[in-house]
């Protein structure tokens, strides 16, 4: 699996779990305090995040962070 690949399965992990969870993007990036393109461009593999990004974002989701890198 190339990076390009993972990075789109693990924002697709990131936009089921904040649509299960109940948020808009615009609600879920209220509550992260950055901007809805922020979201948008995190659920679209644009962003590469950092580890340190990663348990942030678990932890808005209030989900264990294999969640998120579940390949």
């Amino acid at each position: 699996m190339d990076k390009e690949a993972v990075l789109k399965k693990i924002s697709k992990n990131i936009q089921n779990i904040r649509k299960a969870k109940g948020y808009t993007q615009e609600s879920f990036a209220e509550k992260m305090k950055v901007s809805w393109s922020y979201v948008s461009k995190l659920e679209t593999g644009i962003l590469n995040l950092s580890i340190g990004k990663l348990v942030e974002l678990a932890n808005y989701l209030e989900v264990d962070i294999k969640e998120i890198l579940k390949l």
